[in-house]
């Protein structure tokens, strides 16, 4: 699923839960500017799925119309597709990174991250029967998964033969960090996000 129909599924996502949504609010869940949200608001109505309203004459309202739901139908369907697509990709990769390192003698690992793709990693950790040693993060937060949640000096006390980078956006800000912190490279598996 393309970038444009994430964002027309979260419009009309928004549109359905509460008409009266602002643009501005729109533009915050976007991530875009007040100006690309009007726009985009606009070809969805050019479209025919919503259709925008003044009642009363200072206020805007926004109407999903049966062709707008029945397109948010068919993005929520190809935004599953996609996920479950990416999640079974990911999974396929962490195995077979974590089997190469299995094999090379890789049997503690610690997490560093806790977002969704760290939460596949204890998953493959776990089948492999390979020991997590724990999960070290910048952001503070007591616990992921039911784990608590330390911050990146504790690896100093821990025994490890590797650290999973789990967070494809903080990839190069974790390795200085783990330099940082006397950690080879030779220690350190990372994923490369896919194209």
């Amino acid at each position: 699923m393309n970038l444009q129909g994430q964002r027309d599924l979260l419009l009309l996502t928004e549109v359905e839960r509460d008409g009266a949504v602002t643009q501005r609010s729109l533009a915050s869940k976007l991530g875009v500017a007040l100006g690309l949200t009007n726009l985009y608001l606009k070809r969805l109505a050019r479209k025919g799925h919503i259709k925008i309203t003044t009642i009363p004459s200072h206020r805007v309202r926004y109407l999903l119309t049966p062709q707008g739901f029945a397109e948010k139908s068919r993005l929520t369907y190809l935004y599953m597709e996609y996920s479950l697509s990416h999640y079974r990709e990911m999974r396929a990769r962490l195995r077979e990174t974590l089997s190469r390192a299995a094999r090379n003698g890789t049997k503690r690992v610690v997490i560093y991250g806790t977002g969704e793709l760290a939460e596949m990693a204890y998953l493959s950790l776990r089948e492999m029967h390979i020991t997590l040693v724990g999960f070290v993060d910048d952001h503070q937060q007591e616990a992921f998964l039911s784990y608590p949640v330390w911050p990146p000096e504790a690896l100093s006390e821990w025994e490890f033969d590797a650290v999973l980078l789990a967070d494809f956006d903080q990839t190069a800000g974790h390795r200085t960090q783990l330099r940082q912190r006397h950690v080879p490279d030779s220690k350190i598996i990372a994923l490369a996000p896919s194209a």
